[in-house]
């Protein structure tokens, strides 16, 4: 049995006191409620309660991604993981083709204003708006899908750190009533994130799930090391974050949203966030409750999809909210220190809300360790010019 260690304080509350939590990395570290104090129904509360008292700063924190693993992975039972239904095929985001760009934008080289001078998270190191100058590159059009990282795995043998570590986080909401059953862990702050055995990108939501309508929505609970790994068997590299923001505006400066300022244009949905009151209800009014295809809404100027909400992505900077606010071209972020360190992930996921996690902006930013995962945590690739 596995024993592991929360090595920080979280900053919204304190570990369930009935139970270790069994994980220690940061991962699943975005979400949002209308009341920080609400507790998923049927939740303990007695090992989760709330500070209700939190200041707005705090709540725009959940805390995960304030912890660390410290173990060494459980030893995979290959045939257990080869035993899941293989994904469905879908025609545009499924088997690599000899032309690696033929699902690729080209992204113009040009010079652009990252990050904004009115930040809703100025913690997060939002601010202010500099000037930088990338050259030409290619960006995926959409999120790596399910389908595309099942053609990685069946010809690599690969196995993602959800896998080994034997375990992900879930929203609890999602989950069958007999997987939340057998959970006992649960973060204070954030008792509606579980770390549930036995998740990772081939069943989402535990062992009684899979992925075998979802061939077309992106892969998730995927670490940056998975991300990386995924990307050079494609000849390609995650985008620096510059290029993520760069791609993500689409070529139009100092707004919050690539379309303008409305969050839904002409009374439209733009993009998969959270509708209703979260943590406990998801109207749906987008049209999707989790991950929708990767193919879903309209695109942005340079032909990108879903670079808001529906999952975070990530890309290969390391985490600072200290900026260099007059970079040299092509910035890559600080160098790295240490194997496990915090990577910075950009987009927001379909668990974002105003009232709790506004990042589903151009400008918003936020990280986990690099060996984190969650159920709202996918990435694109990209690709020299």
């Amino acid at each position: 049995m596995r024993f592991l260690l929360l090595t920080v304080v979280i900053l919204l509350g304190s570990v369930a006191t009935q139970s270790t939590l069994e994980d220690s990395r940061g991962r699943a570290s975005e979400s949002g409620a209308d009341e920080p104090g609400s507790l998923v129904p049927g939740q303990d509360q007695s090992s989760c309660s709330i500070d209700k008292s939190i200041t707005s700063e705090e709540k725009s924190e959940c805390g995960c991604k304030h912890s660390r693993r410290v173990v060494t992975p459980i030893t995979l039972d290959k045939e257990k993981v080869e035993a899941h239904a293989k994904p469905l095929k879908t025609k545009e985001t499924s088997a690599p083709t000899t032309d690696p760009t033929k699902y690729m934008s080209l992204i113009p080289a040009g010079h652009f204003y990252m990050g904004t001078d009115d930040p809703a998270l100025p913690q997060d190191g939002e601010a202010p708006a500099f000037k930088v100058y990338v050259d030409a590159f290619y960006m995926d059009r959409y999120a790596v899908s399910n389908d595309r990282f099942a053609e990685f795995v069946e010809a690599t043998g690969y196995v993602t750190e959800a896998e080994k570590f034997g375990d992900s986080f879930v929203l609890e909401l999602f989950l069958s009533d007999a997987v939340s059953s057998t959970i006992t862990q649960a973060v204070a702050a954030v008792p509606w994130w579980l770390p549930v055995p036995g998740a990772h990108w081939r069943t989402p939501e535990g062992r009684d799930s899979s992925i075998a309508t979802r061939g077309d929505h992106p892969v998730v609970h995927v670490s940056w090391n998975d991300a990386v790994a995924y990307c050079t068997w494609r000849s390609a590299r995650l985008p620096t974050e510059a290029e993520w923001e760069r791609a993500a505006r689409g070529g139009v400066d100092n707004r919050t949203y690539w379309w303008g300022e409305a969050l839904k244009p002409n009374g439209t949905h733009a993009m998969n966030v959270w509708q209703g009151k979260f943590p406990v209800h998801n109207t749906a009014k987008d049209g999707y409750k989790q991950t929708c295809p990767v193919t879903a809404f309209p695109a942005n100027q340079f032909g990108l999809f879903n670079m808001l909400g529906n999952v975070w992505e990530w890309v290969s900077d390391t985490w600072t909210t200290t900026r260099d606010l007059h970079p040299l071209p092509n910035p890559r972020g600080p160098a790295s220190v240490h194997a496990n360190e915090d990577k910075v992930k950009r987009g927001g996921s379909y668990l974002c809300h105003k009232s709790y996690c506004f990042r589903y902006r151009l400008a918003a930013r936020s990280s986990n360790t690099a060996d984190s995962s969650a159920a709202n945590l996918g990435f694109r690739c990209a690709r020299d010019a």
